[in-house]
Formats: structure tokens, sequence, C-alpha cells
């Protein structure tokens, strides 16, 4: 049986890239974000572990479904390292995220229900808008579509 090296478990950006379907700037800036972590060699090449590959996408699907890179990598921090995350450790990770994907869904229901008579303010159909303001009264409350997101 062969032994494998560490270089073995290691992948260069091209390697990570084509593995994910990541671009390598993509890959690049989610580093410079501490998102991902590579190690360098002697001439200062970039080395992911393959656990990367995970974590990528996992960045790439709470991207997808509206999740700030800020708290991606809040979360990423949670989990261990130096050893690949276990579906025990994603699963904990993934709970950080149920109120705010709930609240999301709740957002979105709404302004689809919502947004059946009217596209915004300034549409034409006032008198059936659920945005309806008058006098600017919402003002008041700050920038933002109020009655949409605060029903």
């Amino acid at each position: 049986m062969a032994v494998l090296s560490w270089k073995a478990y290691q992948l260069t950006i091209g390697d990570l890239s084509d593995r994910s379907g990541v671009p390598t700037s993509a890959l690049r800036f989610y580093e410079r974000e501490g998102l991902i972590f590579s190690r360098r060699t002697a001439g200062n090449q970039r080395r992911y572990t393959r656990d990367t590959l995970r974590r990528v996408a996992f960045i790439r699907v709470s991207q997808r479904v509206g999740i700030p890179l800020a708290m991606i990598r809040d979360v990423l921090a949670l989990l261990p390292e130096g050893r690949t995350p276990t579906r025990e450790d994603w699963a904990r990770v993934s709970q950080c995220w149920q109120g705010e994907l709930t609240n999301r869904i709740e957002q979105l229901t709404r302004l689809r229900d919502n947004l059946t008579d009217c596209i915004g303010c300034g549409c034409l159909s006032l008198d059936r808008c659920a945005l309806a303001n008058p006098q600017d009264t919402l003002a008041t409350q700050g920038p933002g579509p109020h009655r949409l997101l605060n029903p």
C-alpha cells in the first residue's frame, strides 16, 4: 500500500478553483476576508487543505441565500481547525442561521404578497398600494419600505 505524502492532501489555487467551480480571483478574495486559509510554499504559492472544498461550497450556498460575508465568516470561525468538520459540526453551524433565514422567508413572502398591485413607491395604483403613505408620515421612521418589512 502506498503512503501518501502531505502534498497529496494539498490543493493549489488552480486545483481548488477547478474542483469548486469558483474563480481564483474569488478564492483570493475569500482568503483576504478570512473565510478560507492557505499555507505558502517556499516559492510563495498557496496550498489549501482538502476540507477547504467544503468551506468554499458552504460559502457559495450561503451567498446564494443572501447571507452577508461577515455572517459567513463568523459562523465559519466556529468550525474546528486542524481537522475536517464532521456532520455534527456542520449541523451546529447551520443552526446559527435558522432565525435569520426564517425572517428572510417572512420578508420575501410579504414582499411577494404585497407587490401584486404595486411595484413600489411612485406607481399609479396608490388607492390599492400597500406602500401608500399620505403626507409621507412614514418618513419619521427613517428610510426603507416600512409597511413591507414591518406590517
